[in-house]
């Protein structure tokens, strides 16, 4: 299955507007995330996806890897996911604001 990708710099213009969801582990999301990002660990995410409420809802991890997992597994749901190609390492590198912290 073919899976929906996004820019970092698309996704940045969208705003905290954007349903985006980090599914790296705690120790990584507690290093930095997107300020208006919810969090839910991959292992988590099959029994959490009641939290995609039917808006295009855009996955984010550390490079891009695992959040192509959670997308082809919510898509296959039926759930409207786009990865973020590039993850955290490309939204730091490129300068939009990260938080640290739970």
């Amino acid at each position: 299955m073919a899976t929906n990708e996004t820019s970092v710099h698309e996704l940045s213009a969208l705003g905290p507007a954007a349903r985006i969801i980090d599914v790296r582990e705690v120790d990584e999301w507690e290093s930095g995330h997107i300020p208006h990002a919810e969090h839910i660990p991959l292992a988590q995410l099959p029994g959490r996806l009641d939290r995609l409420d039917g808006r295009p809802t855009y996955l984010i991890c550390r490079s891009g890897g695992r959040s192509a997992q959670a997308c082809e597994f919510a898509a296959a749901r039926g759930y409207e996911v786009v990865n973020v190609s590039g993850g955290m390492i490309a939204w730091a590198a490129s300068g939009y604001d990260v938080v640290a912290g739970a």
